[in-house]
């Protein structure tokens, strides 16, 4: 990651921008006490294929523009779940069926929710 942006503060621009393409369920999950992997993860769902394709690419080009390049990017084939790799960041994006199948959020379950529903529109967060 060439920014020097918090890890923190990046997960929440990523929600941010997960939303502003109306994606659903977005969740940001604290996981740096867990893993050495990263700090945090970003898990948000998209109705079909092509939304998750276009929210991974949404995310991809707003970064971009910030010169914040993913370290790789895995599922852009399938488009069933979608994970981009910002180091301290992992975002995630599913189609609902593959979030439900492989359950992050119930795998991870002792990482830290962070609130974002201050940066969220209404009903695209719990």
């Amino acid at each position: 990651m060439e920014n020097n942006i918090d890890s923190k503060a990046l997960a929440i621009e990523i929600a941010k921008i997960l939303d502003k393409k109306k994606a659903q369920d977005v969740r940001v999950l604290k996981v740096e006490s867990l893993t050495v992997l990263t700090d945090y993860f970003v898990i948000a769902s998209g109705t079909s294929t092509t939304q998750v394709g276009s929210l991974a690419d949404e995310v991809e080009f707003e970064l971009s523009q910030k010169g914040i390049e993913p370290l790789s990017t895995e599922g852009f084939d399938s488009k069933n779940w979608v994970l981009l790799d910002y180091s301290n960041v992992i975002v995630h994006v599913f189609v609902p069926n593959t979030r439900t199948y492989y359950d992050l959020e119930h795998l991870w379950a002792d990482g830290e929710p962070i609130d974002i529903s201050e940066y969220l529109t209404p009903d695209n967060s719990l």
